[in-house]
C-alpha cells in the first residue's frame, strides 16, 4: 500500500465507519496519548521496566498502526500530502545532513 492509498483507505474508513472526522485537536491528542503507548512497550520490550498485568494483549505493530492511522487522520484533514510531504522531508533531510551522521564520531562502531 503506498502513502497515497493509505490515505484514501483512511478516508473511506472514516466516511464509513467513523462517521467524521475528530477535530484537529481532538486527533492531536489521540497521537499524543497513541505515541505514550508505543513509548511504554518500548520501555518494557527493550528498556529496563517489567510488563504489567494491563500490558498483556499488546504489541508494538498494532500501537504503531494506530500512530499511523491518527498521522494520517490529521494529514487528511488538513490537506497534507504525505507522499509529496515525505519526499520534500527526504530532500531537505539530504542537504543538511548528508555529511553529518558519516562524521558523527558516536555512530561509529
Amino acid at each position: 500500500m503506498t502513502l497515497a492509498e493509505a490515505q484514501a483507505t483512511v478516508d473511506k474508513w472514516i466516511q464509513e465507519n467513523g462517521v467524521r472526522y475528530f477535530n484537529e485537536l481532538t486527533n492531536m491528542a489521540i497521537l499524543t496519548e497513541e505515541v505514550g503507548e508505543v513509548a511504554r512497550i518500548i520501555a518494557r520490550e527493550y528498556g529496563e521496566q517489567s510488563f504489567k498485568k494491563s500490558d498483556e494483549g499488546k504489541h508494538l505493530g498494532d500501537e504503531l498502526a494506530d500512530v499511523l492511522f491518527v498521522l494520517i487522520c490529521l494529514a487528511n484533514q488538513t490537506g497534507i500530502d504525505l507522499t509529496e510531504a515525505l519526499h520534500k522531508n527526504l530532500e531537505k533531510k539530504t542537504s543538511r545532513d548528508s555529511q553529518r551522521h558519516k562524521d558523527n564520531k558516536k555512530l561509529e562502531s
